[in-house]
């Protein structure tokens, strides 16, 4: 457990940990690339590291320099067949990404995960991939583990009935695999990591209007890939510097990716300064963030820009804890497959600091204005909750406890220390 006590004023510059996701694609398409690809600011956090893990079975050499991987790929057909379970920990874009690549191989294989990834839904990466003529079984409610039997796949023109990067990204890859054309329809964008990851390793899936076309590939080739920091990190970051007084928060070299970056859309629009400056990259966009001490009010979030700031919502949600007026998340019904059912979670904690919140069917309302109150919160082992309890407590009236506050390590190892260093 942790103890957090108030703090007036927040000020100095932090760098957060590479972005998890493009993280998990550079590892994933440098080992069936031709060549050594070199990745720069990797994320050493546990569910990146299960993708290393799971690669290296499959006869991958990984090499791990500080925040420097290189992976010495195989190309397309170079994977070997694990002589053990793949263990993806509690990685879901490991978990669902594998399933994609490895329903095309030539050898079988099975995955599986922690406690938590068993309780999380399956049948949404295994239906379409099942529609190209894979040969998935999974456990009992279409879980894991998976027990796969690698094809030869055809492909198949899939609507995604949810935006879900997860299921587009696992498609995309045995898109990658299989005889014809793969066209996926999104009727809402989601993130789009894999799809200019792909064009880094030099081949190319068309995008326009909402309609990706992927076409079976011989080789790809490695590549150095620069990671931007992780958006969804920097978010806790971001609510801090809002709510504590007299605070100024630089954050450099965070990504933001039009698809990942609402969570900036919506601070503004609830009175946050935030201001955007030295704009780089060219297949992933990043920024330096300054984020000053601001008076917020609540606001309405829902429809499209939802699966752009799916996993900053526990941040949002500590924000609103403190605005003025009533906050509305809806359309967020993606959360209750997380890590944890993020709505009860972030419902049930809420409420221990005197949070007028309640929850609906796809989300929850937040009447901002009551006495924000230290509590003992738990995270329940779900490193977004661990991260959005400790802001509000940095803010909450009197000294909280925050049990599991160690699953920061999932997508940031050095949170406290990064979080603790704006308060000296």
């Amino acid at each position: 457990m942790l103890e957090i006590s108030p703090r007036k004023r927040l000020s100095g510059e932090i760098t957060v940990p590479g972005d998890k996701s493009v993280s998990h694609r550079a590892v994933l398409f440098g080992s069936i690339a031709d060549g050594v690809t070199k990745i720069s600011n990797f994320l050493n956090g546990q569910d990146c590291v299960s993708t290393i893990s799971c690669f290296k079975s499959m006869g991958i050499d990984i090499k791990t320099d500080g925040y420097e991987v290189f992976v010495s790929g195989r190309g397309m057909r170079g994977l070997k067949a694990p002589d053990t379970v793949l263990y993806t920990g509690n990685s879901g874009t490991t978990t669902r990404l594998l399933t994609g690549l490895l329903a095309a191989q030539s050898f079988d294989s099975v995955i599986d995960g922690d406690d938590s990834i068993r309780t999380r839904p399956m049948d949404r990466v295994i239906k379409p991939l099942s529609m190209m003529g894979a040969d998935i079984i999974p456990s009992d409610g279409g879980r894991c583990p998976l027990r796969i039997k690698g094809k030869k796949l055809n492909g198949i023109e899939y609507t995604l009935p949810v935006p879900s990067a997860q299921v587009k990204s696992a498609v995309i890859l045995a898109g990658l695999y299989a005889d014809g054309e793969t066209v996926i329809i999104e009727n809402i964008k989601s993130r789009n990591h894999t799809e200019l990851m792909l064009g880094m390793f030099g081949s190319d899936c068309g995008m326009s209007d909402g309609i990706i076309r992927v076409r079976h590939t011989d080789k790809l080739n490695a590549a150095e890939i620069d990671i931007p920091g992780d958006i969804s990190s920097a978010a806790f970051f971001m609510v801090a510097g809002l709510l504590s007084e007299n605070s100024e928060i630089i954050l450099r070299n965070v990504g933001i990716n039009p698809t990942r970056s609402g969570i900036i859309t919506v601070l503004r629009n609830m009175g946050g300064d935030i201001m955007i400056e030295n704009i780089r990259g060219d297949f992933e966009p990043s920024a330096d963030i300054i984020v000053r001490s601001s008076d917020l009010s609540g606001t309405e979030i829902s429809g499209d820009i939802i699966p752009s700031l799916i996993d900053e919502i526990p941040a949002i949600a500590a924000a609103a804890a403190f605005a003025t007026g009533k906050t509305v998340i809806s359309g967020a019904s993606e959360l209750k497959h997380k890590e944890t059912d993020r709505i009860k979670s972030i419902v049930s904690e809420l409420k221990k600091a005197n949070v007028d919140i309640f929850e609906t069917a796809d989300g929850f309302i937040i009447n901002g204005g009551n006495p924000v109150r230290a509590s003992e919160f738990d995270s329940f082992g779900d490193h977004r909750i661990a991260m959005a309890m400790s802001v509000l407590a940095l803010n909450a009236r009197g000294t909280s406890v925050i049990k599991n506050h160690e699953a920061c390590g999932v997508s940031y190892p050095g949170f406290y220390e990064d979080l603790f260093s704006l308060t000296r």
